[in-house]
């Protein structure tokens, strides 16, 4: 369930953060009219698409300085204003990720509420608001290990959040299997209907672990 906080019990954890877990990958091709009619894009970055590899990630954060959480982001690309990716849409259940996720990188963080179960090799989650599920999918992991990074699957992200500019290149690795991943339901209103599209690729990921360094930040009124 998502965390209810007050001030007194918000736990303030600066960068960097090092991570663990697992982790499903989808890689996308977007379409520039896609991305402005359907990708939810705030403001700041209308107009602004410049194409590049854009991902769907879903974690499963079993280490983190705030505890084990769970995460939904969506990544359209490139942007030209920096040239650099940003998340646009991103949800975790714990309110603790996003206060902290928000002030050390810039990333606009939504608490909502999460399962994620596993039975006989396939995965299984769902993503809800009280208690309307916005977000499904089945992921069956298969074939081999191989190894996979940042290096391959690089992310290199430009965040505006109230004021600031927010430059933030994480690095991670992890152990890699491709996956089926079966989208079963997205509603439009809560994340950009990613059933839409065909991903490049999928791969299932575990154990990983990422790295998020200090973001470079600049003050800067839009």
């Amino acid at each position: 369930m998502a965390e209810s906080l007050t001030k007194d019990s918000f736990l303030i954890a600066p960068a960097p953060w090092d991570l663990k877990g697992e982790g499903v990958i989808l890689v996308y091709k977007f379409s520039k009219n896609w991305v402005e009619q359907q990708g939810q894009l705030p403001d700041y970055l209308k107009g602004q698409f410049s194409g590049g590899l854009g991902y769907l990630m879903l974690v499963n954060y079993t280490q983190s300085p705030v505890g084990p959480y769970r995460e939904l982001l969506f990544i359209p690309g490139k942007f030209k204003n920096h040239r650099k990716q940003t998340i646009t849409r991103i949800f975790v259940d714990s309110e603790q990720s996003t206060q902290n996720g928000r002030a050390n990188w810039g990333i606009p963080k939504e608490t909502m509420d999460f399962s994620w179960e596993e039975q006989e090799g396939q995965i299984q989650i769902r993503v809800k608001s009280k208690e309307e599920t916005f977000f499904s999918c089945e992921v069956k992991p298969f074939g081999f290990t191989f190894p996979a990074n940042t290096k391959l699957l690089p992310i290199d992200l430009y965040q505006h959040w109230k004021g600031k500019d927010f430059f933030t290149k994480p690095s991670g690795k992890g152990k890699a299997k491709l996956a089926r991943v079966n989208i079963l339901h997205v509603n439009p209103s809560f994340f950009p209907p990613i059933d839409q599209i065909k991903p490049l690729l999928a791969v299932h990921i575990r154990p990983f672990q990422i790295h998020f360094p200090e973001a470079v930040v600049h003050e800067k009124i839009l």
